[in-house]
């Protein structure tokens, strides 16, 4: 996951935020991650597939997963937030190789 992760954080820092704004991006991340490895221990079948391919399906338009245990309203709104950056990130990456 760290793979994924880290060139969507460098290309947040690339883009001139507000240092609590990089925090929270990061933070939410990590919950991110946190969620995704929480799911795959929850369902072994997700183990087989390719990262890259579970993280992919963990975010959307909408954002990303519901946080449990239950974060509040507005949390979850930031959260989606970040997801939705990460998932427009990784769809462009698809469309311009490095």
């Amino acid at each position: 996951m760290l793979d994924i992760f880290k060139p969507f954080l460098v290309h947040l820092l690339s883009q001139d935020l507000a240092r609590k704004t990089l925090r929270l991006h990061r933070d939410y991340i990590d919950i991110l991650g946190g969620e995704i490895i929480r799911r795959l221990h929850e369902d072994p079948s997700l183990r087989k597939r390719p990262i890259q391919r579970v993280v992919a399906d963990f975010l959307d338009d909408d954002g990303g997963p519901l946080i449990y245990p239950t974060i509040t309203e507005a949390e979850q709104k930031s959260f989606d937030s970040t997801c939705r950056k990460l998932h427009r990130f990784l769809e462009q990456s698809k469309r311009s190789p490095e």
